[in-house]
């Protein structure tokens, strides 16, 4: 069976139309830019960041939205600023049909990056 799964993220955003492509770039340039450190990876088929061996955030593109993953722990902290968007328990749509959120993405990547950092800081107890 072919493997449908991108190499990695610039084919996957290579995959969709000039638009698209550009709200892509727009979320994985507010990651990077939040998180250099992170490694950036496919998984589930989706751009995913990965830092101190844990998962970040993943994002995906559908036909009319971004999909945004923060994990149901980044939803639950940004619920107010999140309350304009379409939401699951770790999900967010960001339409596509408006300007992509960067500064929130970014305030999202850095309480993941904290979580992160204290489960790191757990484990060495």
């Amino acid at each position: 069976m072919e493997n449908l799964s991108p190499i990695n993220v610039d084919a996957y955003i290579a995959t969709f139309p000039p638009g698209t492509q550009r709200a892509l770039q727009e979320v994985r340039a507010a990651i990077k830019e939040t998180a250099p450190e992170a490694e950036e990876l496919i998984s589930y088929a989706m751009p995913a960041y990965k830092l101190h061996k844990h998962q970040l955030v993943y994002f995906a593109a559908f036909k009319n939205h971004i999909g945004f993953y923060a994990l149901p722990s980044g939803n639950e902290e940004f619920k107010k600023e999140l309350s304009q968007y379409k939401t699951g328990k770790g999900s967010i749509q960001f339409p596509l049909n408006q300007p992509m959120p960067s500064g929130l993405i970014k305030k999202i990547v850095k309480f993941r990056m904290q979580e992160n950092l204290e489960k790191l800081s757990a484990k060495k107890k």
